[in-house]
């Protein structure tokens, strides 16, 4: 199995590693351990570079299985026991934290405000849409929800990361914010994101720190998709505060 350093230190941003297994079929690599988030939950892996002495290899794609995380790179493939370094692109990377920041702290203002589940959810880099079961939405309730959201990002609030076990977690409903429970069957330990007092909920994503870096946000739209259904598009419009 990868360490994955992405899941305890967000902000890592750079790795030496192992190669445990090359994939010459499928253009990729397994490695000991990784700074590369594989994607999950609405949130797109991570891109970047390896390097092998003076030689430079595009990591375009990241995914994750049963053996570890995959990395799938442009050029020859190193064999295994290679020792490597390797950089995420941090300007996306810390893009996509933000934007993931914002939509769970926007989870926890519908939710207030609503009690109502998530039905699915996407991101890009700067912007993100999460669709909800809002059967009692006015159109007139938008400028409300987006005042919120940044009155409750601006509190600065902590964001937490902690590790449950499956038997724990299972015992607490209030950790699943999504219409299906998506866990694994087979997950034996849940990462929980933790928005001290908006939102806590199980997450495999990466996050800031803190709710100041995410900056001013807007609901740019909200769309209707279907009877009961609202899907709530959001955008950062300005740079983290500090």
């Amino acid at each position: 199995m990868t360490e994955r350093i992405y899941s305890t230190d967000a902000y890592a941003r750079a790795m030496t590693a192992s190669v445990l297994e090359t994939d010459s079929d499928d253009g990729r690599i397994l490695l000991d351990r990784t700074v590369f988030y594989p994607g999950g939950g609405g949130q797109p892996c991570d891109t970047g570079e390896l390097r092998i002495g003076d030689d430079r290899l595009e990591v375009t794609r990241v995914a994750q299985d049963n053996a570890g995380v995959w990395h799938w790179i442009e050029g020859a493939l190193p064999s295994a026991g290679t020792e490597l370094a390797g950089n995420v692109d941090w300007e996306r990377r810390y893009a996509l934290m933000r934007t993931h920041t914002a939509m769970h702290a926007l989870c926890g203002v519908v939710w207030e405000r609503f009690q109502s589940p998530v039905t699915g959810g996407n991101m890009t880099p700067g912007e993100g849409r999460l669709d909800f079961e809002l059967p009692q939405w006015d159109p007139e309730d938008k400028g409300p929800i987006e005042a919120e959201l940044n009155r409750q990002l601006a509190m600065n609030r902590n964001v937490e990361v902690s590790f449950l076990p499956r038997s724990d977690a299972d015992l607490d409903p209030s950790l699943i914010r999504t219409k299906v429970n998506l866990l694994p069957s087979g997950l034996k330990e849940v990462r929980v994101i933790d928005i001290v007092g908006l939102d806590r909920q199980a997450d495999g994503g990466t996050h800031v720190n803190a709710t100041n870096e995410v900056g001013q946000i807007r609901v740019k739209k909200v769309e209707s998709k279907g009877k009961g259904f609202r899907r709530i598009r959001l955008e950062i419009i300005d740079q983290p505060v500090g």
